[in-house]
């Protein structure tokens, strides 16, 4: 059945947040609350957050009364059902009320009517029983604030059909949502599943009076995180802590009923921003933090540990694939980095040896390794791409698909095509084309399908969206300063493969050429620039230096003194200043440019001679590396090599008989 009516239960911050999303996506929604009260603030609430969209332009003004005009507000919840192709309850996180809730709307909606319930932890086909049609209820888990966190939980309940399952998962794809599928339905699914032993293990830190909570907080935001497990359970509310806990005390383990410091604070009504005072005091939207050292009592890959432990649980018993949780713990959290990342820089030993040690600490059987960990595959069971069948009950390791290798021409986050002579690379990692792990995986591999393409003569290098890159992805996990090193050998040994190709790399420079990007364009042979390109080393500014051979090429290409004044002051330059300084060979407008390069390159690839081509390369290359005497030798031996090819016959007898050449690359 096509949705195309949507009703929301419950107008509090999740559910009017939710009745807004659908609404600005074009669905009719009826909002239902039986107290008054609450629908004339989520009214309120919603006008002032599409005002707020206006203000920034991601609206048009025009729209606002289209927008609102979508949504109908019930007290009704009868006759709010009725008519609703779907509807999702989002009342409060208390199991009878639910129930009960949901009984209601059952008794109400239409026979072919999906039901959905915004819960965050509670098990769905536990919530099932209220139902009538128990294939056509499941879990549809909003995060919060519903219009600008991404991220949503498709869970599917025991008795949840395929077909259901499915058209939900689409659905939020439609309304510019990030699905990811939950296939078996267990207390906190993925984000609050990978949360829960990790509240419980900050609990345990202050009950075993390891560290104060404002030493906790002020060690994560020296680690990069936006914000400390303290501060955040008091954002989220110490009362949403506690009642989470308390459900998995009886629906996953009797260890969650072992935390005492966040039940003495939800006894003392000390709940957070909700009250103005939780761990810490709040004044105008903010934590009040103390002044105080960075805890030393722990460790980062503490709490990565624990995630990584409770992620291989996650798969181990068929809930969720890595790649959906790796997706949800970034989303779901707002961090840059989840679990499976984090353990694919860790050997199994590591994890395994970390996780001990917090074992043993803490005393609590939650904490012991996954059986993948204990027995030494973690690996393996982080790489599974899909699980066979739905009926595993405790463990799928034994079930696992190997990931396929990707076939040539095939990539996440690069984009190839092909003119005639000359292959176009493009960067395709949204927004600013960062390059990551994954990205330089990419180049790799199409840089050597390009470079063993005997038809290619020209590789032309872009970036999607009018962005070349802004450089490298800073938010990558590394779990050592070994890590970071071999990090930087990879991105070296890459770009080093551009400079050796036999092909010519030319640089599309546009938007942002900076850091890692810039390095990529000076590993390049040509570089064009459009005239308004912000181009620079940032890197100084990152605590971090030039660290792909940007130190090293900028130096040989402009001289030494330009080099370090742009390394070392971070300077951002335009496309006039790098063509003056050498960097790049022409300036075009941001209209022009694309058509301008294509044009060169097409023009460049039917004129030379690709074997010459490739030796002219090596001669420069080499030339700008050694002394003038071992230059003239390359120089020499290239012009020996070149003596012998059918290239250099037909030059010949094409400029006599006054004709453009043909040549083939032999």
């Amino acid at each position: 059945m096509e949705i195309r009516k949507v009703t929301v239960v419950g107008a509090g911050l999740m559910g009017h947040g939710i009745a807004e999303v659908f609404a600005l996506n074009g669905y009719a929604v009826t909002l239902e609350d039986a107290f008054a009260e609450a629908l004339n603030k989520a009214r309120k609430s919603i006008e002032t957050s599409v005002d707020r969209m206006i203000k920034s332009g991601k609206i048009k003004p025009d729209e606002r009364e289209e927008i609102l005009g979508r949504l109908t507000y019930s007290s009704e919840l009868e006759k709010a059902s009725a008519d609703a192709d779907l509807i999702i309850e989002a009342v409060p996180e208390v199991m009878e009320l639910k129930k009960e809730v949901l009984s209601k709307i059952s008794s109400s909606c239409g026979p072919d009517a999906i039901i959905g319930t915004n819960t965050s932890n509670f098990r769905i086909s536990e919530l099932a029983g209220s139902i009538k049609g128990q294939d056509r209820f499941i879990g549809i888990h909003f995060f919060n604030p519903p219009v600008v966190l991404k991220l949503v939980e498709v869970i599917k309940g025991e008795a949840t059909s395929d077909k259901v399952f499915e058209q939900i998962f689409g659905l939020i794809k439609e309304i510019g949502k990030v699905p990811i599928r939950v296939f078996k339905d267990s207390p906190g699914f993925v984000v609050n599943r990978i949360n829960a032993p990790e509240s419980l293990f900050f609990c345990l830190v202050i009950d075993k009076q390891i560290a104060k909570p404002e030493e906790v907080d002020h060690f994560a935001r020296a680690n990069g995180l936006p914000m400390g497990p303290y501060e955040l359970m008091d954002y989220v509310g110490i009362d949403t802590v506690v009642h989470s806990l308390d459900y998995y005390k009886n629906s996953l383990s009797p260890d969650y009923g072992r935390c005492h410091a966040f039940h003495d604070l939800y006894n003392r009504s000390e709940l957070g921003l909700k009250t103005g005072r939780g761990f810490y005091v709040w004044k105008d939207g903010k934590a009040q933090i103390p002044a105080a050292e960075p805890t030393t009592k722990l460790d980062l890959m503490d709490v990565l540990a624990v995630e990584i432990n409770e992620a291989a649980k996650i798969v181990e018993e068929g809930i969720a694939l890595p790649d959906d949780i790796e997706t949800g713990v970034k989303l779901g959290m707002n961090r840059p980095f989840g679990p499976i990342s984090v353990a694919s820089g860790l050997t199994n030993s590591e994890v395994r040896s970390k996780i001990n040690s917090i074992f043993e600490r803490m005393g609590l059987e939650v904490f012991k390794p996954a059986s993948s960990i204990e027995s030494g595959k973690l690996r393996e069971i982080f790489s599974i791409k899909g699980f066979k069948g739905e009926e595993q009950e405790s463990t799928v390791a034994e079930k696992q698909e190997a990931q396929p290798a990707q076939p040539a021409g095939v990539y996440e986050t690069i984009k190839l095509t092909k003119e005639g002579k000359v292959t176009v690379l493009e960067l395709n990692n949204p927004k600013l084309n960062l390059i990551n792990a994954r990205v330089v995986a990419d180049l790799e591999r199409a840089i050597d399908e390009v470079s063993n393409d005997r038809e290619t003569v020209v590789v032309v290098i872009r970036g999607s969206n009018g962005i070349f890159s802004a450089g490298a992805e800073l938010s990558q996990f590394f779990s050592s300063p070994a890590d970071f090193m071999n990090f930087s050998r990879r991105g070296q040994s890459v770009f080093k493969k551009i400079q050796e190709s036999s092909k010519i790399f030319i640089s599309q420079m546009e938007g942002y050429a900076l850091g890692g990007g810039f390095e990529l364009s000076l590993s390049c042979d040509i570089r064009f620039a459009t005239e308004d390109v912000k181009i620079g080393f940032p890197e100084l500014q990152r605590g971090i230096l030039p660290g792909w051979t940007g130190t090293q090429r900028l130096a040989k290409l402009i001289g030494m003194s330009r080099a370090s004044y742009l390394i070392l002051t971070s300077e951002r330059i335009e496309g006039k200043q790098a063509l003056d300084l050498g960097i790049v060979s022409r300036v075009y407008s941001r209209d022009s440019i694309g058509n301008e390069t294509m044009e060169f390159a097409k023009k460049l690839s039917e004129d030379v001679a690709p074997v010459a081509a490739y030796l002219a390369k090596i001669s420069l290359n080499r030339g700008s590396e050694t002394s003038m005497d071992n230059g003239l030798w390359t120089e020499a031996i290239s012009m020996g090599l070149l003596y012998g090819t059918e290239d250099i016959k037909e030059g010949v007898s094409a400029f006599l008989q006054k004709r453009k050449p043909e040549f083939k690359g032999k």
